[in-house]
C-alpha cells in the first residue's frame, strides 16, 4: 500500500473530481522518467473514477502485451484496491477484471497492442474509458482504435508513457496538442516518486548515459544520435584476473557478414571478455561452414570447461550443429534496445570488462552509432555491430541482473464477491 503521494501523483488522483479545475478535461497524459511513480497512481485513479462515475459499464486496460499490462499495472493494483475494500474478481482466461464498490459494478478488459493487427482485437467494443499504459510503444492504429471505442457519455482517455524520439507520432499528435485536444498533460521526474530513496535515485542516475539518460532519468523526448556507447573509454578495458570461476561463449554468427565470438570469464560478480574470435568472409575472400566455425569456437574455448554457449537466435543450423557436438547452447535474447541498455548499465557499473586483447570489440565500441535516418524510431547503423551484437547477447542473456519472474497465464480466478 502506498503510504503517501507526491504533489504530482495527487494531481493524477484528483484531476477528475468535482472540485478540480481540470474536471472538464477529456483525458490525461502522464510522461517522464522511469520509476517516477506515474503508472500505479494512474491505475488507481482510473478505477476510482470509473467506479464513482459509472455502473454496469466496460473499460479497458491496454499495454504493449497483456502480460506487460498484468506485470506493470494490474498485479500491483489489485491488492491495493482490495485493501481499500473494492471487490475484485479476475478471470485470467477471459482477460477480465470485475470490480464492485459503492453499489456499482464494472468490467475492465485487458488488451495488448503489439502490432498493427492488434487494432482488430478492440474493434467493435464500447468503453466508458481506456487506460493506455506505455502508449508510445503501441502502434498508432491500436491507440486510435482504443480511443474511438470510448463513445459513452462522460468517457475519458488515460495515457502514460516514457519518452521516445521527438518525431514520435504520440509526442507530436498528443503531447504537443494536449491543450487542443482538451487533455491534461503532466510531466513526471524520479523525484515525483516518494518511494524512491536517495540511494536508489543515484543508482538510476549512474545506470544510464547519453540518450538513455536524457530519456529515462530526465524524461526528455530526444533523438538518438552519436555513438551508442559514448562513455566507453579506458576505464572499461582491463586484463582479466589469473583465476576465473566459470566461462561462457557468446556468438554472433555470420556467413556473408562477419562472425564474432567472445570468451567470457567470471570473477565474483564481474564478467571479463577474455578473448575473441572475429572473421570477415568478405575480407578473407572465403565463407566458412558451420563445422569450421564450431572448430573456431573450440579453439577459442582452449580446453576450458564452457558452461554455456549463447548464440544468435537466427543461426538455426549452427545451433543444431553445436548441440550435436555436445555444447550447452542457449538462444540469445535479441531485443536490441533493451540489450543495449543492459550492456551500457553493466559497463558503467564495472560488471563487464573488456580485455585489451579484444581489439575488434574495442574498435566497434568506438564506431557503433545511432542511425538518424529513422526519425522517431531508435535504430543503430548496421555496421561495426558484430562484436556489439555478441556482447549484447551475452549481457542480456547471461550477465543481466536478476529480474522478477514473468506472470504466468492461467485460468484460476482471483478473489470472490464478498
Amino acid at each position: 500500500m502506498i503510504e503517501q503521494f507526491s504533489p504530482r501523483q495527487l494531481q493524477v488522483m484528483t484531476w477528475w473530481c468535482d472540485r478540480s479545475p481540470e474536471r472538464e478535461r477529456d483525458g490525461i497524459i502522464c510522461d517522464g522518467a522511469v520509476r517516477s511513480g506515474k503508472t500505479l497512481c494512474m491505475g488507481l485513479s482510473f478505477v476510482c473514477w470509473a467506479m464513482r462515475r459509472f455502473d454496469g459499464r466496460q473499460f479497458a486496460f491496454c499495454g504493449k502485451t497483456i502480460r506487460s499490462v498484468r506485470r506493470n499495472l494490474t498485479v500491483p493494483l489489485l491488492p491495493m484496491l482490495e485493501s481499500l475494500h473494492f471487490q475484485c474478481r479476475e478471470k485470467l482466461s477471459e482477460n477480465l477484471i470485475e470490480v464492485a464498490f459503492g453499489g456499482h459494478r464494472n468490467r475492465f478488459y485487458l488488451f495488448g497492442g503489439m502490432d498493427e493487427g492488434s487494432a482488430a482485437l478492440i474493434q467493435g467494443a464500447t468503453f466508458a474509458g481506456v487506460l493506455l499504459d506505455e502508449a508510445a510503444l503501441m502502434p498508432r492504429s491500436f491507440v486510435e482504435q482504443a480511443c474511438a471505442r470510448c463513445s459513452v457519455e462522460g468517457a475519458k482517455l488515460w495515457f502514460n508513457c516514457n519518452p521516445e524520439g521527438p518525431e514520435h507520432w504520440f509526442f507530436q499528435e498528443w503531447i504537443q496538442k494536449a491543450r487542443q485536444r482538451n487533455v491534461l498533460y503532466l510531466h513526471f521526474t524520479m523525484e515525483d516518486n516518494p518511494s524512491l530513496s536517495l540511494r536508489t535515485l543515484q543508482r538510476y542516475q549512474k545506470q544510464y548515459s547519453g540518450n538513455f539518460y536524457r530519456r529515462f532519468v530526465l524524461g526528455e523526448w530526444v533523438a538518438a544520435e552519436g555513438l551508442v556507447y559514448d562513455f566507453f573509454d579506458e576505464r572499461c578495458i582491463a586484463p582479466p584476473p589469473e583465476w576465473l570461476e566459470e566461462f561462457v561463449i557468446s556468438c554472433d554468427y555470420g556467413t556473408r557478414n562477419p562472425a564474432s565470438f567472445g570468451l567470457w570469464g567470471r570473477k565474483g560478480d564481474v564478467w571479463y571478455r577474455v578473448k575473441e574470435f572475429y572473421y570477415s568472409s568478405r575480407q578473407e575472400g572465403r565463407q566458412k561452414t558451420d563445422a569450421e566455425y564450431e572448430a573456431d569456437l573450440a579453439r577459442l574455448a582452449g580446453g576450458r570447461s564452457i558452461r554455456l554457449v549463447v548464440v544468435d537466435p537466427s543461426a538455426a543450423s549452427f545451433i543444431t550443429l553445436l548441440r550435436q557436438r555436445g555444447w550447452q547452447v542457449r538462444r540469445a535474447k535479441n531485443d536490441v534496445l533493451e540489450g543495449i541498455r543492459i550492456t551500457a548499465g553493466l559497463l558503467r557499473d564495472g560488471k563487464l570488462v573488456i580485455s585489451p586483447d579484444c581489439t575488434d570489440a574495442i574498435r566497434e565500441f568506438r564506431q557503433y552509432c545511432w542511425d538518424d535516418r529513422f526519425g522517431s524510431r531508435d535504430q543503430v547503423r548496421k555496421e561495426f555491430d558484430h562484436a556489439m551484437d555478441d556482447i549484447r547477447y551475452f549481457a542480456a542473456t547471461v550477465a543481466a541482473p536478476a529480474r522478477a519472474l514473468p506472470i504466468a497465464a492461467g485460468t484460476v480466478e482471483r478473489g470472490a464477491w464478498r
